[in-house]
Parts: C-alpha cells; sequence; structure tokens
C-alpha cells in the first residue's frame, strides 16, 4: 500500500494520502488549501487518481482543500455524518466502509474535539487509525469550542480508539514537537492526560487549558463549511 504522511508547517497539519498501488484509486484525508500544489505534484509522480478527499472534522486553524481538489480532480468529497458542511458529496455514518481499490477504510464516531468529529480506521497487516484531532501522539484536541465536550472526548478515545488494540498504529491530525506516529498502546500508557486518569480528572485537566481560540478560526470554519471555497465557488 503507498501511505505518505505530508505535513503542513503553518497550522501544525498532517494530512494523509493513501493508494493501494501505483496507477490506482486513491483519498486524501484532511488536506490544507496551502499544500495543493503539493498534492497535485504528488498525485501526479505517483501515477494515482484522486477519488475522495477527506476531512476527519471542520477545522478551525487552517481552510480544507477538499472543494479545490475536488475542481481539480473531479474527485468525491466526504465528511462524517454530523458534519454541517452541505457542500459534500457524501456522508459516512459510524462504522461504514469506504472501500477504495482495495483499502477499506471504516468511519468510526468519535466526538469530543468537536461534536462532529469521526476517526478512520485503516485494516490490514499493520492496522492504523487516523484520529484527526481527537487523540495526537502524548495529548488530545482541545474540547473547549465547536460543540467539543471532554467528557465525550474521553469516551471516544477509550472506548472507540483504546479497543482497536494496542499495535493499532496511531496517525494524529497534528503535531507540534516532530512525533510523527504512536500506537494505541503508547498512548494508552504514557498519554499524560489519560494514563492512571479517570474521566472525572480527564474532564478537569481539559477545563484547566484556557488556550487562546486558534488565529485562523473566525476564517477557516466558515470556509470549511463551504469545503474552504468561497460563495458561489463549488
Amino acid at each position: 500500500m503507498i501511505f505518505r504522511q505530508l505535513f503542513d508547517s503553518t497550522s501544525g497539519t498532517y494530512s494523509y494520502l493513501l493508494a493501494s498501488r501505483a496507477g490506482g484509486e486513491a483519498l486524501l484525508v484532511d488536506p490544507v488549501l496551502e499544500q495543493m500544489p503539493a498534492y497535485l505534484q504528488l498525485l501526479d509522480e505517483l501515477g494515482v487518481r484522486l477519488v475522495h478527499a477527506l476531512d476527519t472534522h471542520t477545522h478551525a486553524d487552517h481552510v480544507t482543500a477538499l472543494g479545490a481538489l475536488r475542481d481539480a480532480t473531479q474527485c468525491t468529497t466526504v465528511m462524517g455524518a454530523y458534519s454541517q458542511a452541505d457542500c459534500v458529496n457524501q456522508l459516512l455514518s459510524d462504522d461504514e466502509t469506504l472501500n477504495v481499490d482495495g483499502i477499506e477504510l471504516r468511519a468510526l464516531y468519535t466526538p469530543g474535539h468537536t461534536n462532529e468529529s469521526f476517526s478512520y480506521w485503516i485494516g490490514g497487516a499493520e492496522p492504523a487509525v487516523l484520529t484527526g484531532d481527537v487523540l495526537l501522539i502524548r495529548g488530545t484536541g482541545r474540547t473547549d469550542f465547536q460543540g467539543g465536550d471532554a467528557g465525550a472526548s474521553w469516551d471516544s478515545i477509550t472506548q472507540r480508539l483504546f479497543p482497536l488494540g494496542d499495535q493499532t498504529l496511531v496517525y494524529p491530525g497534528h503535531d507540534y514537537k516532530g512525533w510523527t506516529r504512536s500506537t494505541i498502546g503508547e498512548e494508552r500508557r504514557f498519554n499524560p492526560r489519560l494514563a492512571g486518569r479517570s474521566r472525572e480528572e480527564y474532564i478537569d485537566i481539559m477545563a484547566a487549558l484556557n488556550l487562546p481560540d486558534p488565529t485562523m478560526m473566525d476564517i477557516a470554519v466558515p470556509a470549511n463549511l463551504a469545503c474552504g471555497q468561497p460563495p458561489g465557488g463549488l
């Protein structure tokens, strides 16, 4: 399988390109608008055809490339069933599977960071999960806006992600320290917000973060509800 982890340094965002083979079909998860030239170059160099572009949730720190990719490649845009972005072509329900040229991507409803966040599980010899902003490496996504809820975040991580198994690779939607991947087992044991904590302690930790709003929030959220394009651009 072709698996590429791509990074936007401005927002600290990871995007993921998956394809089963050169010359086959591909999907791209959490694309960033400013990285469009890199995505199109990579698609061309690998000789793959983009059929789906997915977002794990409505991002507040960058503008998505869903609409731009659809214009450029005629791909289908996809989000989870509870997204308020009416511009997407397909909404995935919890546990629904998206099949792309032999790759199976299973949608897992994992609210907490936002009330419409989904993670995507990839089966195979090396199972992996793309966690978006719900579970990060040695951290978790903030829960103080866009319908976020610390209790729901705890439940999503401990009841939906941890049961995937300790060997499951974790690929987050962001990292700010240079970490690229982890495993469920590592996060269960070493994540300081989760390891040895109770649900109540986790809620208290998240309530005490007192983080400023993302600088792009007022621009990114409305834009992303339109797949990253201005009104009339679709």
